[in-house]
């Protein structure tokens, strides 16, 4: 197909033909990092920014890693020695880096729609690495790399998705993700951790964790969103870990074989065991290795799309 978006801000706005055409592409860049010379000249006198406004070590280090493996020039933006912190916008920040000719931003926000905003602003390409409790569409686009690498296809996969639904913006975009692509998606967690009328994005809605795991393909575990809790949405961490906690020798009667997924940083001890981290079954770190070949894809077709 034809890559004709200059921005990727989120998977609802996709289809699947779409979708499936990222990771296709990512398939392609994942034997780049293989290589001795892990290089190819694809964005070569390009300029990739990123312009993130929150923490970040998996995103912010993959994203880099993968515009330098593009063969493109990199500016990481620091929020706490700019004009932002003088009360600039950052609709004039973008403005002012993007006259400097820069060709993409790659931008996380606390602030959901932020992306948005500057994609408005800007000619240049924007991508979205997570904002607000709104959407993360490249975690969930290495996501469905890392399950279509393991079963080979998308379609008919059972994941359960398990934890806080509600300030997760991983979810959302997993969940669009997901069933656009023919998965069976179950949310599992606390009442107040479910977002209302989740239903009609095509999931299933469980409060219990042993029913949300039972007969799925992957279980996919979520952090706490503690800095986006602004009230008590649960007694008490251990209450949590007790009824939503991760840990294998809770579940090892189960006769289905799963596979173990985590978007990190993880809370040890909280959501998951460290045992259960550990296990074989666990696809953590084939996750983050994917994530750099999924970035790669991304620039890649929005970068050149850009004119």
């Amino acid at each position: 197909m034809n890559w004709k978006r200059k921005d990727l801000l989120g998977l609802e706005e996709l289809n699947r033909e779409e979708i499936e055409y990222i990771l296709d592409i990512a398939r392609s860049f994942k034997e780049v990092s293989t290589r001795p010379v892990k290089k190819v000249p694809a964005l070569r006198g390009k300029t990739i920014v990123n312009l993130f406004f929150e923490p970040s070590t998996r995103t912010k280090t993959s994203f880099e890693l993968a515009a330098k493996r593009l063969s493109a020039d990199v500016l990481n933006f620091e929020v706490s020695t700019s004009s932002v912190s003088k009360g600039e916008t950052i609709v004039d920040t973008a403005r002012n880096i993007e006259a400097m000719k820069v060709d993409c931003f790659i931008v996380r926000h606390s602030v959901s729609g932020a992306p948005y905003l500057i994609s408005r602003s800007v000619k240049a390409a924007v991508i979205n690495a997570g904002d607000g409790c709104h959407e993360h569409p490249t975690q969930a686009l290495l996501d469905l790399f890392t399950v279509r690498e393991i079963f080979g296809k998308i379609a008919g996969i059972k994941i359960a998705i398990i934890g806080d639904i509600f300030h997760s913006r991983v979810a959302r975009s997993n969940i669009w993700g997901f069933t656009k692509l023919g998965a069976k998606v179950t949310v599992c967690g606390p009442p107040t951790l479910i977002p209302p009328g989740i239903q009609k994005t095509g999931v299933e809605v469980s409060y219990s964790i042993s029913e949300a795991v039972k007969d799925v393909d992957i279980v996919y575990l979520l952090r706490l969103q503690k800095e986006r809790q602004q009230e008590n949405f649960f007694p008490s961490h251990s209450e949590y870990r007790n009824f939503f906690g991760f840990d294998h020798n809770k579940f090892r009667d189960l006769k289905n074989k799963f596979f173990l997924m985590h978007p990190g940083p993880m809370n040890r001890g909280i959501e998951i065991s460290t045992q259960a981290a550990e296990k074989e079954n666990s696809l953590i770190l084939q996750q983050v290795t994917n994530g750099i070949a999924v970035r790669m894809a991304v620039l890649y077709l929005t970068v050149r799309s850009v004119r």
